[in-house]
């Protein structure tokens, strides 16, 4: 993150994608890239999450080379590659997630962030299998789970392959699951397709960072297809919280206090301590 606050602080003054309103590139920076006048969350990328979510100096990265697929040999206007190569310069990753250990408020866990910039945040073969490892590191070493999710879904480019990634991360959090161990998902904008449909919503806890939307199809597609008006807000964060698709809605500034609180109310549930008795996560789900 600190590059990006250089880089905004840079630029004297920014524009809103959101309101249009000019901001001041340092105050934005400084308000976690969220618009002071109307609240627009800017997305971010893997890196300015985890300094942002996780406690200074705590992420150790999973150090994981992936391995590249083109079994299709998949060529559009570019040969896919030719993308793959070009988005691990643009981004400096190696793929579309970012995973490793930290902790937040001092609470030791592992997390699979994603970035949109990778080829759209897309779930390809080794995305799967990042994500797969980060989530057998967790049962190995007893930790809880965070994957924070921005996707346009499965890529396209790898055909099956990238859809058998969805049962594949699917069984990894499962197994998770089986060993007692929290699992939180944070869904971030925009959160589509076959991410939506697999790990970003099978986790014991479905937080939604305001103003993110979250669905299989696009409003536009589900519109087209269907032949009707689609509700106001459609696929939002709020509109999924009621209709209980999404556990928690909040701010970005809000976010290290809500999964600190959760992680704490995790650890006392491994511990034998009845969670509906711990005042700490009153107002959690009503946020």
């Amino acid at each position: 993150m600190r590059a990006a606050v250089a880089e905004v602080s840079a630029v004297p003054w920014t524009r809103c994608g959101s309101c249009a309103a000019l901001v001041y590139g340092k105050r934005l920076a400084r308000n976690l890239f969220v618009c002071p006048e109307c609240g627009h969350h800017d997305r971010l990328t893997a890196s300015q999450r985890i300094e942002q979510l996780l406690d200074a100096g705590s992420f150790k990265p999973l150090l994981v080379e992936p391995v590249h697929f083109d079994i299709l040999g998949f060529t559009d206007t570019r040969p896919y590659t030719q993308r793959w190569e070009a988005a691990r310069q643009e981004t400096d990753l190696a793929e579309a997630v970012l995973c490793g250990t930290g902790a937040i408020g001092g609470h030791g866990l592992v997390v699979a962030v994603m970035d949109f910039r990778f080829l759209g945040g897309s779930l390809g073969s080794a995305v799967g299998e990042m994500i797969t490892l980060a989530v057998e590191l967790a049962v190995d070493e007893a930790l809880p789970l965070l994957i924070v999710s921005t996707s346009g879904g499965a890529r396209m480019q790898e055909g099956c392959l990238s859809l058998m990634q969805m049962a594949k991360t699917g069984i990894a959090i499962e197994r998770h699951r089986e060993h007692g161990l929290l699992s939180i998902s944070l869904v971030t904008d925009p959160t589509y397709g076959g991410v939506a449909a697999s790990f970003a919503t099978n986790t014991d806890v479905i937080v939604a960072e305001s103003g993110s939307r979250m669905g299989f199809a696009g409003p536009r597609v589900i519109r087209q297809t269907i032949g009707q008006e689609l509700p106001a807000e459609f696929q939002s964060s709020g509109f999924l919280a009621s209709k209980g698709q999404v556990d928690i809605v909040a701010d970005r500034t809000d976010l290290r206090t809500v999964l600190t609180r959760l992680l704490a109310v995790g650890r006392r549930t491994e511990r034998g301590v009845d969670p509906s008795i711990d005042s700490s996560i009153d107002g959690l789900v009503d946020g």
